[in-house]
């Protein structure tokens, strides 16, 4: 976990199709990008930004998340996910989210947190 220090980056995108819209996943009636596919990106991209700044035996999982949904994404189009570890507290890792779509606006902030776990203790 030594190399997991304030200032890390991870990114990751998504090609909205039906399958993450809110109607596709319950989470409401209209075809637009869903709520929990968002927090699913945000934390994708919160994995990609731990990287490899944790030791081989351990992993971290998801613990927290605060989701501010802002603006609809559709399908067709691609929102980005850009992650930013802003502080490390123990076994928790701290991140700031930030989705936005492919013109550059902001369709969520995300607040999560992560904890830092032993490997083994998730193997089935």
């Amino acid at each position: 976990m030594d190399g997991c220090q304030p200032g890390r980056r991870g990114r990751a995108s998504l090609t909205v199709g039906e399958t993450d819209t809110a109607a596709h996943l319950s989470s409401g009636d209209v075809a637009v990008l869903a709520s929990p596919r968002v927090l699913a990106l945000a934390e994708q991209a919160a994995v990609a930004a731990v990287g490899a700044g944790l030791a081989a035996d351990q992993t971290s999982v998801g613990a927290k998340a605060e989701l501010e949904h802002t603006r609809s994404a559709f399908v067709g189009h691609t929102v980005t996910a850009q992650a930013v570890l802003i502080g490390v507290h123990g076994r928790r890792l701290a991140f700031r989210v930030t989705v936005t779509d492919d013109e550059g606006h902001e369709v969520a902030t995300v607040r999560h947190e992560r904890a830092v776990v032993a490997r083994d203790r998730f193997a089935g």
